[in-house]
Formats: structure tokens, C-alpha cells, sequence
């Protein structure tokens, strides 16, 4: 029969006599009395929640017994003298029994947690003194022990000092003597550089420190070098230090098991730090905790919390019979009310994953060998790393012990080795402190290693070393030694102290004398009186001391420490200390430093210097596209003028101003521009890189200091569209049209569209007008190969209305004819028929022509973007006086226009229904008419035509007869074959044009429309 099964028959009796709980809240002396209670004794254990606890409470004992007489006992640290009649321990490492004459044990209510507490209670209810047992603790716990040990005697002790409520306070406006609490390592080295900048320094206390690390930290704080603690909830268990105030910058903490808030207990507990001895201690909270509320605070204040129900309790009569047995045992259920069976803790978790290994299995089959393998199981998981990891390592420590007798000497070697090094950060060494505690703990453990007491040796060297440097470490991060010793010389100024807040007020000898803002003091208005010259005097002798210290923390300071804001100051830590002015270059503006005339020059020059190197890297940065074009070496000749002009024009430039400029340039030269990420749009000339917030932010504000635009209407409005991916917004008459432009933006009516949405517009369009109805089949929205309608592809990009668009094109140069919805629906049915009857025939006997026409149109160093250029050039005065008068014309005169583009696109050409009419009138609206679109340049008279376009209302069928009258107004279009304004095969020009003839350049041999014009030659012969 299993031994577990035979203790379940016997009657579990249990008995506080001769036991005595010291309950009360923090600061009531507990600690200190059981420190008497047991030099008293002629040999005692106390344990303790924490190592570093247990340390302080050790060195406290020697003083009073001498250390050969004290022993010191946790996880990974032994010092045991021979003859040692007291022991101080982790609760962990308390012995399962013991004949010392006293026993006590330290923060009682941690029964209750769910990570740790099955050990508390497990002593709790076991481990007693031969003459006296102390259980030291919160009155929370009280109810519990009595149920629990009939008998038990119970002290009450009162709090020594008051503790108050201080609300919430920003981090640095936080009193001295304040310790700050957060519950991660990132949460607490944030808080603590925080203070290092505001404050000058704070100390670091972590959980995680070594002792070495810890004491010399808490000496920091203690003599004076820092006025600030950062710190876990390690402070809560018992630490003594001179805290005046405690903030909580976190109340959520991870339990082991998930994120949860604190409750009340324990915010109490480590609320109770302040105010030790008789001196009274607020607390509050700080950063983004919120207030506490009244019952909160009124519970904390009076240290009434809701009692333990229960304890946490694991069986200690453990089955080694085998794995599964153990198991079971682990899994047995308490038989006493008030205790509940734990949470599988690392060591079980651990076990569980070991029991479904094979080897595991294979090497655990004796009674022996199977408590071994729970003893290795014991192993503290220091790293914080995954269970199923840690449970590798555990494997690999048992598996060498089973097969060797101890763990390879070869494998620990190369481990330590591995630790064994003091160079990288605080992260670095913090994880090297951890990954050495491992086998120091493994090096106190019996019959795990061949020598331990080498391994002692070693592994408490290499974590002296490692605790030197992290301590070291953190000094130089967390603590200005400058600015610490500036505060102290001015607080022991013999004549007038005079002193400078964190959030910029000047107080001498206590009143309040001005505001320091960045490097610019304001005296306050009030600051009157006889002794206001002396009081001033010696403000402005703090201020040249100040201003030294903040000009070196400023030289100092990275880049993250400033910022440049849209209305041109820089800011340093929050702080205005220079504004940005104009010069005579668009990316390199002037700085003018704002500071007061006790500002020396030499620190005047660091702080130019500084700022100047933030400002260069900050546009360099965010416009870099457009500084690489501004430095390029690389171009030349009308290339670097058109670079130049991007610059000065911010990366965006209406294709229309540089016409000339960019039809001049040939390939490598608008190759060499590409390359720097200019592009050669329909519309524009631009750096797509610069169309997103922060570059369009920043490029608004440097043409504002040129421009003198802060303070013209729709400064900073614009940016925003752009953040939230807008991609047309509503234009507001009242803003500064540049600002469209410089946000990415063209202002076009009641709309403005995003340029290289316009861009996609024009790569949507051009297709539309290159067709012809003998080249194959209708792409959607062609019409004639010289107008289109709109299509719900434009709609879409555009994010625009059937009404936006009709402005949006009109804007463009485009102009538009009126056409029935049922002539335009026959038009696009015989082109449909006629492309469905000449079938793979008409796509043959089309291919030759198609080729000739393509190798007659090809010109010389001609690309896409040129075929853009010469279909746009002819219009761009009607596009410049179109968007004048686009922007000024109200919308509502286009409205029936605009719905009849809106039918086109939406039918695909099918003939409009008729919309059904007022039921006042009683009778249907007839059709409104379809807009058939084209470039202003075609038919407006911009190619020296004298015959204005005939009036739309001549007849019905003006889109099925467009095509005639058009013939006639270019001068005898005669469809395919027909004039152009080119050469005609046969050289000679066929027709009057107002366009000079272009100049022949040099044919590109890679060029498409080359190749084009080669396989027509091959095609003719």
C-alpha cells in the first residue's frame, strides 16, 4: 500500500500551543522583535520571503551575535560557519525539521499566494520551535491560523507612524525620499531615466539583483547620492529604508499565472514603506495610474483589508514508488477546511513534462532514483525562460547524475564559462547574473556536482564580478553624478539657497522667485518687496550654475531628447530652446536660439552646435529623397535645373511650368532624375517618397519660413488627410492654396486630389484616348479613340462623386460634349457587333496596320511618360485658366452634366433608363444627356482654328454624328490615314499646325518605338 494512502486513514491533528502569530501592518517592529526574541535563545531559524530580506536581516544578527555564531541559508547562497548556532533562510530553504530552541517565519499571509504559498503553509503547520515559534504577518491571516492551529496565541502590534493618502503626482514633481514602484524591469528602468534626466539620479531595486548589486543600489539611496528609489514590490516584504513617500507607477503585476490588479492588501503592504519609525509616510500614484478611490484609500489608510479564507497546501507526504505514483501524491487534496491544493508551481510543472519523456522514464524506475529526479526538479527557473526549456535543462542535470553520480564536470564548466564575462548592458549582465545563479544553486545542492565546493567558489566569484558591473551599470545610466552635485552645492549655499524645480520654478530660500523655461527665466510678478533684489540675485546665481549643467546635459543629450514642432520651435525635454528661421537654402534653415544673457557664449556655441546637428539629421532624415537630389553630383545641364527647381519647389511641380524643360531632357538624363526617385507624370513632375504626413509636415513648415505662412489660414489642416489615407478631401476657399501642394495635394474646385491618385487617373485616361475602333476590342469607358466617358474605376480612386469628377476633369483641361444616353448606347452596340464580326480575320489583317501605325507614330528617345508630355503640352494654358475657373464656378451649374457622366459609367454604354419624373408634374424627365470627354487642346481652338464648336442642341444625334463635325473642324480628319499635325508616310505634312516641328534626336536603339519601326521595315520589304 502507498504511503499517502496510509497517512489519508490517520487523523491530521494540528496545535498552536506554544506558537504565538505577531500580526500587524508594516512598520510595527515584527522583524526587529523576532531579531530579539531569537539572539535571546540559545540557537534559533528564522525564514524570510526574500533573499535580499534575508541578507539585511543576517547582517543585523552578526552584528549583535558575531558571524561565526550566524548562518546564512537560500537558494544559492551558503555561509555556514561550524559552529553557527542561528540561521537565517529563504522560507524555501528552511529545514523540514529542526531542534533549534526558537522558529519564526516572516510574512505569514504569503500562505495564501498562488505561486509560493504551499511552502509558507507547509510551515506554517510543521516546522516548529522547541521553546518558542513566532509567525509574523498581516492581521489578514489571523482568522485562518486560528482555525487552523487551536490554541495559537495571537499579538496585535499598531502601526508606529500615520500613514496618509497624497493623491497623484507627476514623476517629477514627486518629493524627495520618495520610492517609485513598477512591476517589470522595463517599467522600472523607464521611471528611473526619467528621474536621472529631471532629477539627477534614482536608485534600482529589483527582485532580480544580486544582493552585492542590491546593497550597493540601496546604499545610493541611503547616503544621500539619490533622492529617488525605483523599485519592485521587493520593497513591500520587508526592507527597511528612510522612504517619506511611496508612488505606484504601475497597480497591475503578473502573478505568475496572468496580469491582474492589485488588491488592497497589497497595496497596503507596500504602501506600508513609507514613514519608517516615527516618522509619518505618505502614498499615492504617479504617471498613468489613476486615482485611488475613497474606499481604497480609507482601507489602506486604516489597514483593514478582507481576511484570508484560505491557504494554499501541498502534500508533504510524497510516493516515490515511481513517477506516476508521485504524481498522484502531488495531486492528493487537503483534508482540513481552509486549505485548497496549489497550482502546479515550477517544480510540478517541470515533473509533469519529464513524466511524458521516454529516457526520463527509463532512468527513474527505483524509489531512489525517482526522488532524485524530484529533488532535481526543485531547480528555481532564475532565467524566466519556458517551461518545456527549463525542463530540458533539468533533464540534462538528472540524466548526468543517474548515469555519472554528478553532473559532467565538462558540461558545468563550459556553462560557467559562458556566464563568465562583464562586458554588454544591463539586459546582458542581468541575464548572465541569472544564468550563474542556476548553477550556484545547482553547487549548494548535495550530490548534484563531483566538487561543489570549487563550483562555490567560482560561481560566487563570477556573480560578485557580474553584481559589480550591472551595479555599475546602472549607476551610469540611472544617476547624473553632475547634476546630483549641482543640487547639493545650491541647497548649502551659505548665504541664500536657491533652487530650481523639475518643472522649471525657481525657489529661493522657499519662495518662489520666477519660471525657467528651456534656457529663458521669467521673474514672477509677485516677487516684490526689500529683500526681492537679494532673493533675484541669488536666482540669477542659480541660473548660471543651472544653465552650465543644462547646456552640458544638452550637448549630451540624443536625438530622441529633442523634437521639432510644426510651429518651428525646437524643444529639448519638452522645453522651447531655439526656432527655426529662413535662409537662403530650402532644406538648411537658420536656428535662433532662445536663451537669456547669463548663458555664456561658450555654452551658446555647444547648444548652436547641438541643435543644429538635431535639425540636419531631423530633415535629412524625413526628406531624404529630396536632399540626396539637392547634393547629387551626378547631374547636369538642364537635368540639375530641374532638380534644383524640385527643390526649391519641395518635390512636387505642375508639369505644365517645366514643359519645356523636361521635353528637353533626353533619356539618361530623365534616367539619372529617376534614379532619385523623380518622376515624369501626366500632370506633375514629383517624388512620390515625399506624398506621406511627416515629410509633407515638415516641407509645410519650411516653406512656411519662407513664406511667412504660420499664420496664414489652413496651416497644418491638410497633413492630416494624408495621415488618414484620404485620397481627396474638400477644399475649404478660405486656406492658403499652396498648402494643397505641399501636402501632396491639387486643388481642383470644390475637390482637391491626391497627385499621384491624379497620376493614376491620367494612366487610366490615355488608354482610352489611344484606342481606335479598327485595334481591337473597346477598352471600358472608350469612345471614339478621341473621347471617353467616366467609369467607376475612375470614381473609385478618386473616392469622388459623378459631381466631384465632372469638376475634377474640367480642372484637368479636359472639356466635355453633350451626347443623348441613347445615342451613345448605339454607338457602343455597333462597335461591339463590329468587333464581334471581324473575329481572328479583322485581328490579321489589323496586325500589319497596327505596326505601321506604331512605327509611324515612334519617335526618337521617346518613352511613356514623353507620349504624355505631347498629348498634354498643347492644353496646359486651357488646363491653367480651366482650374482657375473650375475653383471659382460653382458646382451646381455642371450638376446635369455630371449625373449624365455618372449614367455612362455605371451602364458600361447600355442606353440610360429614363428617370421617373416629379409627382407634382406627373410626367417622366426625359434623358439627361451623356458627357463624352476629351482634351481642351483638340477642338477649343488651340491649334489656330477660327470656327468655334457648333452649339450641342443642333440635333439629337450628336454622339452618333460627333465624328463628322470633328472631321471637319481638324481640317479633314480622315480617320486613320488622315492629317495628324505629323508628317504623313510619305514625309510631307498633312495639314496646318500651330505646333513648331520637333527637333529630331538621336534614336534610342533600345527604345520600343525603334524596334517598332525596325519591324515595320522588315514588314514593307
Amino acid at each position: 500500500m502507498r504511503q499517502n494512502s496510509i497517512s489519508q486513514n490517520q487523523p491530521l491533528v494540528l496545535s498552536g500551543r506554544g506558537v504565538t502569530a505577531v500580526l500587524g501592518p508594516t512598520n510595527t517592529g515584527k522583524t526587529h522583535y523576532a531579531i530579539e526574541r531569537m539572539v535571546a535563545h540559545r540557537s534559533g531559524v528564522i525564514g524570510l520571503p526574500l533573499r535580499l530580506l534575508a541578507r539585511e536581516v543576517y547582517e543585523r544578527i552578526c552584528v549583535k551575535v558575531g558571524s561565526a555564531n550566524v548562518a546564512l541559508v537560500t537558494g544559492e547562497e551558503k555561509i555556514g560557519p561550524k559552529d553557527a548556532r542561528y540561521a537565517v533562510c529563504t522560507v524555501e530553504a528552511m529545514p523540514k525539521e529542526t531542534d533549534a530552541e526558537f522558529v519564526a517565519i516572516d510574512e505569514v499571509q504569503l500562505a495564501g499566494d498562488l505561486e509560493r504559498g504551499h511552502v509558507f503553509t507547509d510551515r506554517i503547520l510543521h516546522l516548529r520551535g522547541r521553546e518558542e515559534t513566532l509567525l509574523l504577518g498581516a492581521a489578514t491571516i489571523r482568522g485562518i491560523l486560528e482555525k487552523l492551529l487551536p490554541g495559537l496565541t495571537v499579538v496585535s502590534r499598531p502601526r508606529l507612524s500615520h500613514l496618509a493618502y497624497a493623491g497623484s503626482k507627476k514623476i517629477t514633481r514627486l518629493p524627495r525620499r520618495s520610492a517609485i514602484v513598477a512591476f517589470s524591469a522595463d517599467e522600472v528602468y523607464a521611471v528611473a531615466e526619467l528621474i536621472r534626466r529631471q532629477r539627477g539620479g534614482a536608485a534600482v531595486v529589483l527582485g532580480a539583483l544580486s544582493p552585492r548589486t542590491r546593497n550597493a543600489q540601496v546604499a545610493l539611496y541611503q547616503q544621500g547620492d539619490v533622492e529617488y528609489l525605483v523599485a519592485t514590490d521587493a520593497i513591500g516584504m520587508g526592507l527597511n529604508l528612510d522612504v517619506d513617500h511611496v508612488a505606484f507607477a504601475q497597480d497591475r503585476k503578473f502573478d505568475g499565472y496572468q496580469f491582474r490588479s492589485l488588491n488592497p492588501a497589497e497595496i497596503g503592504q507596500i504602501a506600508g514603506r513609507a514613514g519608517r519609525h516615527m516618522h509619518d509616510g505618505t502614498f499615492g500614484v504617479t504617471g498613468r495610474v489613476d486615482p485611488f478611490g475613497e474606499e481604497l484609500v480609507e482601507r489602506v489608510e486604516a489597514h483593514e483589508f478582507e481576511p484570508l479564507k484560505v491557504l494554499q497546501w501541498r502534500s508533504k507526504q510524497l510516493d516515490f514508488s515511481s513517477v506516476p505514483a508521485l504524481c498522484a501524491s502531488l495531486d492528493e487534496a487537503p483534508r482540513l477546511a481552509g486549505l485548497s491544493r496549489a497550482l502546479p508551481a515550477v517544480d510540478r510543472q517541470a515533473l509533469d513534462h519529464l513524466a511524458r519523456d521516454a529516457d526520463v522514464g527509463g532512468l527513474a524506475t527505483d524509489r531512489q532514483s525517482v526522488e532524485r529526479l524530484w529533488d532535481v526538479c526543485a531547480l528555481p527557473d532564475y532565467r524566466k525562460i519556458t517551461p518545456a526549456q527549463h525542463a530540458d535543462l533539468i533533464a540534462t542535470i538528472y540524466g548526468d547524475i543517474i548515469r555519472h553520480g554528478s553532473v559532467r564536470e565538462d558540461y558545468v564548466a563550459e556553462q560557467v564559462r559562458r556566464a563568465d564575462r562583464t562586458d554588454g548592458e544591463i539586459d546582458t549582465l542581468s541575464a548572465r547574473i541569472s544564468q550563474i545563479r542556476t548553477w550556484t544553486y545547482a553547487s549548494h545542492r548535495p550530490g548534484w556536482l563531483a566538487n561543489p565546493s570549487h563550483w562555490q567558489e567560482k560561481t560566487r566569484e563570477i556573480e560578485d564580478r557580474l553584481s559589480d558591473a550591472l551595479h555599475e551599470r546602472l549607476t551610469k545610466r540611472f544617476v547624473d553624478r553632475r547634476t546630483s552635485v549641482l543640487m547639493k552645492r545650491l541647497r548649502e549655499n551659505a548665504m541664500l539657497e536657491a533652487e530650481i524645480g523639475v518643472d522649471g520654478d525657481v525657489f529661493v530660500e522657499g519662495h518662489h522667485v520666477g519660471q525657467l523655461n528651456g534656457f529663458r527665466f521669467t521673474p514672477d510678478a509677485n516677487a516684490e518687496g526689500p529683500d526681492a533684489k537679494a532673493v533675484l540675485a541669488a536666482a540669477q546665481k542659480s541660473l548660471a550654475l543651472e544653465f552650465e549643467a543644462r547646456a552640458a546635459r544638452l550637448h549630451a543629450s540624443g536625438n530622441g531628447d529633442f523634437a521639432l514642432g510644426s510651429d518651428g520651435f525646437v524643444r529639448w525635454l519638452g522645453d522651447p530652446v531655439a526656432r527655426l528661421t529662413e535662409s537662403d537654402e530650402a532644406l538648411k534653415p537658420r536656428t535662433l536660439l532662445l536663451a537669456d544673457e547669463q548663458l555664456s557664449q561658450q555654452a551658446r556655441d555647444v547648444i548652436n552646435a547641438r541643435i543644429e546637428r538635431f535639425v540636419g539629421f531631423h530633415i535629412s532624415s524625413i526628406l531624404k529623397p529630396l536632399e540626396d537630389l539637392a547634393t547629387a553630383e551626378d547631374l547636369e545641364g538642364l537635368s540639375k535645373g530641374l532638380a534644383f527647381r524640385l527643390v526649391e519647389g519641395f518635390g512636387i511641380l505642375f508639369r505644365r511650368d517645366v514643359a519645356a524643360d523636361v521635353k528637353a531632357l533626353d533619356q539618361d538624363a530623365r534616367g539619372s532624375l529617376r534614379r532619385y526617385g523623380v518622376r515624369f507624370g501626366a500632370y506633375h513632375v514629383f517624388m512620390p517618397a515625399l506624398l506621406k504626413p511627416a515629410p509633407a509636415e515638415l516641407i509645410t513648415l519650411l516653406w512656411s519660413l519662407r513664406n511667412d505662412g504660420f499664420d496664414k489660414p489652413g496651416y497644418g489642416e491638410i497633413t492630416g488627410a494624408l495621415a488618414a489615407g484620404r485620397t481627396s478631401i474638400v477644399t475649404d476657399p478660405t486656406f492658403e492654396r499652396e498648402f494643397y501642394r505641399l501636402a501632396g495635394f491639387r486643388f481642383l474646385g470644390k475637390r482637391a486630389v491626391r497627385i499621384d491618385i491624379l497620376e493614376r487617373l491620367a494612366d487610366i485616361i490615355r488608354p482610352l484616348l489611344q484606342w481606335k475602333p479598327e485595334t481591337g476590342p473597346r477598352p471600358d469607358g472608350a469612345y471614339d479613340g478621341r473621347r471617353f466617358v467616366t467609369t467607376p474605376a475612375m470614381l473609385s480612386i478618386l473616392g469622388a462623386t459623378p459631381d466631384d469628377i465632372e469638376e475634377i476633369l474640367k480642372g484637368l483641361g479636359y472639356r466635355a460634349d453633350e451626347a443623348s444616353a441613347e445615342d451613345v448606347a448605339v454607338h457602343f452596340a455597333e462597335l461591339d457587333a463590329k468587333a464581334a464580326e471581324s473575329g481572328e480575320k479583322a485581328d490579321e489583317a489589323a496586325k500589319p496596320d497596327e505596326t505601321a501605325q506604331a512605327a509611324a507614330d515612334a519617335q526618337p528617345e521617346k518613352t511613356a511618360d514623353d507620349a504624355v508630355s505631347d498629348n498634354e503640352q498643347p492644353q496646359a494654358e486651357a488646363q491653367e485658366a480651366s482650374e482657375q475657373k473650375a475653383a471659382e464656378k460653382p458646382a451646381e451649374a455642371e450638376a446635369p452634366a455630371a449625373d449624365g457622366a455618372s449614367d455612362a459609367a455605371q451602364s458600361g454604354g447600355e442606353q440610360a433608363a429614363p428617370e421617373a419624373g416629379s409627382e407634382e408634374q406627373g410626367e417622366p424627365e426625359p434623358p439627361k444627356p451623356v458627357l463624352l470627354w476629351r482634351p481642351a487642346g483638340r477642338s477649343d481652338g488651340n491649334r489656330g482654328r477660327g470656327r468655334h464648336q457648333q452649339p450641342h442642341k443642333q440635333g439629337a444625334g450628336r454622339g452618333k454624328n460627333r465624328g463628322h463635325q470633328r472631321d471637319g473642324e481638324r481640317g479633314g480628319y480622315k480617320g486613320k490615314g488622315g492629317f495628324k499635325g505629323k508628317p504623313n508616310k510619305s514625309g510631307k505634312a498633312g495639314g496646318f499646325s500651330a505646333r513648331p516641328p520637333r527637333k529630331d534626336k538621336p534614336v534610342d536603339p533600345d527604345s520600343p518605338f525603334a524596334k517598332l519601326a525596325a519591324l515595320k521595315e522588315q514588314l514593307n520589304k
